[in-house]
């Protein structure tokens, strides 16, 4: 068996179950905040197209994907980031995934060279926890980027030594952030790529909450809009990952798309090729249609909206808690330890909630995890409500 399987940590949501294992909690409806499982309904156009290809399982997908849909997902980038006319090929800039998810983990195995002494993978701490086992069993060592001090979420580019930059072979970037919501600026992606290319490692640029962002005229900077203000029309070194499970409440179908520089996209088709994991024909159908089409996002960011404003009405004063410049979290600060409020927030109200410690590693600086829980707003409006109600009267009552 490969022997980095021995370095993974236990899931996140393991953890949870062993730390809730044997409480029983209160005679009332469960309500679930801890997992970032979108549950709004799927748009109902799109599960038509699905239904009109079910002819294409029959037949072996493409791992390039179709035309319309690379020309599908270019349109939309285009739009998204006002990139120059031209400036992506749906050929040479744009490769269809199953999922940012499936997409981040591949991608690091692709990208690491095992040859070179020492690799590291740099990455936000607290993160998703798919940097880390991705980096590990690519036979890397993950690098922890610390907080800026008074920017939660936003990686201190400072607080690493030139020594391990220049070990570093990748690294991963979440805008908006899981479970922050933080937002990097044009400033920051300027600072990212004038470290890129002094020490020549790839950027992974995970942007699968772009699209949740509470003020419609103020969308979050991406990787390839950075590209284009900062001059690097060619993208280079630069892969942006996108997905429509949490744009279109889609988690089920496993659609999404990686898109930036060609040579890095070229190297990734050929190890996808291998891979065997083209999305199949239904799907991409379906997802041509979903990246054409805005309204059905605009009403979903809406939904959000509506959550957010409500349960924040309903924690303030109660909690250090607020609004995200995107994603669908909230990470507020608990009053004592993170593990034995979210056990005993279980236990008196039967909400479950992610301590912030299981997506975080201990560093110089202390866990930037500790003392705060992750809120996942995936429920319903009626449902979030009621769990802020249940749990301002916990933190209430002492």
């Amino acid at each position: 068996m490969n022997p980095d399987l021995e370095r993974l940590h236990p899931y996140p949501f393991e953890r949870l179950a062993a730390l809730l294992d044997g409480v029983q909690p209160a005679a009332l409806a469960p309500i679930p905040l801890s997992i970032g499982e979108p549950r709004h309904a799927a748009p109902q156009f799109v599960l038509a197209e699905l239904q009109r290809h079910t002819a294409g399982y029959s037949q072996y997908p493409k791992t390039a994907g179709t035309e319309e849909l690379r020309a599908a997902i270019a349109d939309w980038l285009a739009a998204r980031y006002r990139l120059p006319p031209g400036a992506l090929s749906p050929a040479r800039h744009v490769l269809p995934v199953n999922g940012s998810r499936e997409a981040l983990f591949a991608f690091t195995q692709c990208a690491i060279d095992r040859t070179r002494a020492a690799p590291r993978v740099a990455m936000p701490n607290p993160f998703y926890q798919i940097y880390e086992g991705a980096a590990l069993l690519a036979g890397a060592t993950p690098l922890f980027l610390p907080e800026q001090p008074g920017r939660p979420g936003i990686a201190d580019l400072d607080a690493i030594t030139e020594a391990d930059w220049a070990h570093c072979q990748m690294l991963v970037v979440c805008s908006p952030g899981n479970p922050t919501g933080a937002v990097l600026t044009l400033e920051d992606w300027r600072r990212v790529f004038a470290l890129a290319d002094r020490h020549g490692f790839v950027i992974a640029s995970d942007e699968c909450y772009s699209e949740l962002y509470p003020r419609e005229d103020a969308p979050p900077v991406g990787v390839l809009e950075a590209c284009r203000v900062h001059g690097r029309a060619d993208f280079r070194g630069c892969m942006a990952f996108h997905s429509l499970s949490k744009r279109s409440s889609l988690p089920g179908m496993r659609s999404g798309f990686v898109a930036g520089d060609a040579a890095l996209i070229r190297s990734f088709l050929l190890y996808r090729t291998y891979h065997g994991s083209a999305m199949p024909p239904p799907h991409q159908a379906a997802s041509t249609l979903a990246w054409r089409d805005e309204q059905h996002v605009r009403e979903n960011r809406a939904l959000y909206r509506r959550k957010f404003e409500a349960v924040l009405a309903e924690l303030d004063g109660c909690l250090d808690v607020a609004l995200p410049d995107g994603g669908f979290y909230l990470w507020p600060r608990t009053p004592g330890d993170e593990c034995e409020f979210a056990r005993a927030l279980y236990r008196h109200t039967a909400v479950t909630v992610l301590p912030g410690s299981f997506l975080s590693r201990p560093a110089a600086g202390g866990d930037p995890g500790a003392h705060r829980v992750r809120l996942a707003l995936v429920a319903s409006l009626e449902d979030c409500v009621e769990a802020a109600r249940r749990i301002r009267r916990f933190v209430t009552a002492g």
